[in-house]
Parts: structure tokens; C-alpha cells; sequence
């Protein structure tokens, strides 16, 4: 089988349609967007699917009282419509609306957040509830500048592909030999959100050059409803990759007669040689998609559509060595918090040198 189904559209055009228009106002990292872009259709081929729940959002947004619509703002401008419909009563709950405070705090206090505010429901904008098949859980976002973008593990372009991202094109060529990675490295995962892979982290928001910084506020158990969701309302059936420890656990009320589980190490360099590279889940994705939503259901794994392929020639033996090799590093973890340590690591930009804007340099001043 084939990683490229049909081709695919270009990268750079569904990436700038995702992104809502940014409100210049100063006031906070949640001010509200002017506009939310329209959901997209439900991909052909994957058979008939439950109807999408009914909701007047505008009705919904009146019956809010004056504190919730002032932390909900971003909510309601940027999640796609699709997921708000179901998410609508957890975002209203107590301890989200406390996870909003502690997150303006952060504003208030000076701190750099990731990803930009108009990138943090991305996600539900590429990937809207009616066409997710597959999930990929992800942990913490990418925190430094020009990197978290609301995807798990994606970076926008000219951001070059982190560590782990990398050992992910290695196991999906494994899987799928003419499997191509975006051009000029990097790291853009936009066409497989767009084809109905959801990319989730468990947090979604980070402090600038602090690791876990937002973790155990909130997040954690508003992801885990999105995670419940998907596999209690898409009844057509969903994969799930879950690369981990941490990601494991996320996943263990997931009904496999319902859905498939895929777990693996995690594709960090500190753990990727444990079973990551070989782990087949792309490949077996596909076939199980196939069987629940036929082949049209399938997922096109190619990040690089205007590549050619290779002429099927003897290739010489320099070029034969020329291939990726696997970003492994030994470093601290720690197993029971999932938490990793490498100076590798922080070189090769998975946890991110410490760049620094040069806005901050002229707030500074």
C-alpha cells in the first residue's frame, strides 16, 4: 500500500486559511481573534457518519454570564465550531475558567506564552470533530520562538524539523519507502491535520524556555475530555497513537473493540531506539482505516507532494549512504513523570536553545 493516496494540495495555502486574524489590542495573550474561520467539510470516501450535533453558538454565547465571556473570549473565537459544540460545558466549568485566570496572570505578569494566542485551538480549526480517524498525543509544546504552532510536533517553515519529528520520518520510511518529509527540513504537519489526523499535546500552552511551566494547572484534564470525546462520539471508529508513558495513560479508558491503540516508545532521541523506529504504526493505521472506512479512508502520510520520485535506477553506493540517521542520545529520565534531560537535546532544538526575540530586546530598553 502506498503512503500517497492522491495528491496532495500545497502546504503553505490550508496553513495561512487556518489562521484567524489577529486582534492588535494589548490588553492580553486572550484577546479575542476577529474572526473564526468556517469549518471544514467532512473528507469523501469514509462512508456516512452521525450527524454533527446541533448548536446556536450565538444563542449559547448570550446565555453566558459577564465573567465567563470575559476569559472565554479566545474559546469562543478560535475553537472551530464543531468542538465547541461539544466542549461548550467544560469550558463554562469552575476549574477551566481558573485555568483562564492563571493563564492571564501570566500576560499580566510579563511572561511569553507559546504557541501565539490565535494558535493555541489550531488543532480544532485543521482537524474539526466530524473528520478526525487518527490521534497523535503529544506532551508539552515547543517553547521557544517559531516553533509551537498548535499542532503536536509540528513547526512552521523555516523552523527546521526537531529531533523527534525527525525519527518520525525515519519510522514512517520504514513503513512507506517513498514516503517524503516537507522540503528544506521541515517540519510542517498541517496536510495530515487537514486529511484527519487530530495532533494533541497534553498541554496546551508553555512559558517561553520552561518546559512543563503550564503543566498541572488545567490542561491536562481539558485535553483528557477532547481524548474522551473522540473515542465516545466517533463511533465509525479512530486510531490512536499513543508514544510513551505519559501518553499511554491518556488512553487507557480508550475501547479497542471500538478503536485501535498503537503504543510505543516515545520518538525522542532518549527513547526511540527502545521500539520506536520499527513500531509499524503508520502502516497499521492505514490498514485498519482501510478496513473500517475503505480504502478512501485511508491516510496520505506525504508531507512533500511537488517532490519527484526517484527514477527506479542503481543508485551509486555514495548515494545509498546518504541517508537520515536516527537522532538517538542517552540523557536522564525519569519514568515515573515522563520527564526527559539532554543537552543533546537542547542543542538539536527539542527542548530549544534559548534564542531570544528581538522584540524583547526593544520592550527591554
Amino acid at each position: 500500500m502506498s503512503s500517497v493516496k492522491r495528491k496532495s494540495e500545497g502546504l503553505s495555502s490550508g496553513d495561512a486559511n487556518k489562521k484567524p486574524k489577529v486582534n492588535a489590542s494589548i490588553t492580553s495573550f486572550f484577546g479575542a481573534p476577529k474572526s473564526s474561520p468556517a469549518s471544514s467539510p467532512a473528507r469523501p470516501g469514509a462512508g456516512p457518519e452521525p450527524s454533527p450535533l446541533k448548536f446556536n453558538k450565538e444563542k449559547w454565547v448570550a446565555s453566558l454570564t459577564l465573567e465567563q465571556k470575559r476569559h472565554l473570549q479566545l474559546e469562543i473565537q478560535t475553537l472551530d465550531p464543531s468542538w465547541l459544540a461539544h466542549l461548550k460545558d467544560e469550558i463554562t466549568t469552575p476549574e477551566f475558567i481558573e485555568l483562564k485566570k492563571f493563564l492571564e496572570s501570566e500576560i499580566k505578569a510579563n511572561k511569553k506564552v507559546f504557541p501565539p494566542r490565535e494558535d493555541v485551538y489550531s488543532w480544532s480549526r485543521y482537524t474539526p470533530f466530524n473528520t478526525v480517524k487518527c490521534v497523535i498525543l503529544g506532551q508539552d509544546p515547543y517553547h521557544n520562538y517559531n516553533q509551537a504552532h498548535g499542532l503536536a510536533f509540528s513547526v512552521r517553515p523555516p523552523t527546521p524539523a526537531p529531533p523527534s519529528l525527525k525519527n518520525m520520518y525515519i519510522a514512517l520510511k520504514n513503513d512507506y519507502p517513498d514516503f517524503m518529509p516537507p522540503p528544506n527540513g521541515g517540519g510542517l504537519l498541517t496536510p495530515w491535520a487537514e486529511r484527519g489526523v487530530l495532533m494533541l499535546n497534553t498541554c496546551l500552552t508553555v512559558r517561553a524556555h520552561e518546559a512543563n511551566s503550564h503543566a498541572k494547572h488545567g490542561w491536562e484534564r481539558f485535553t483528557q475530555k477532547v481524548i474522551d470525546l473522540v473515542a465516545q462520539k466517533r463511533t465509525r471508529g479512530v486510531v490512536f497513537m499513543a508514544w510513551g508513558k505519559p501518553a499511554a495513560l491518556r488512553v487507557t479508558k480508550v475501547d479497542t473493540q471500538r478503536h485501535l491503540v498503537l503504543k510505543s516508545a516515545h520518538p525522542s532521541p532518549l527513547s526511540a531506539s527502545r521500539g520506536f523506529f520499527d513500531c509499524g504504526h503508520f502502516k497499521q493505521a492505514n490498514e485498519w482505516l482501510a478496513k473500517r472506512y475503505g480504502e478512501d479512508g485511508i491516510i496520505d502520510w506525504n508531507l512533500n507532494p511537488n517532490a519527484k520520485k526517484p527514477e527506479k535506477t542503481e543508485e551509486p553506493e555514495e548515494a545509498k549512504k546518504e541517508v537520515e540517521p536516527p537522532v538517538v542520545a542517552v540523557g536522564k529520565v525519569d519514568e515515573e513523570k515522563g520527564e526527559e534531560e539532554s543537552k543533546i537535546l537542547q542543542e538539536e532544538g527539542e527542548e530549544g536553545k534559548v534564542d531570544k526575540d528581538p522584540a524583547d530586546d526593544a520592550e527591554s530598553k
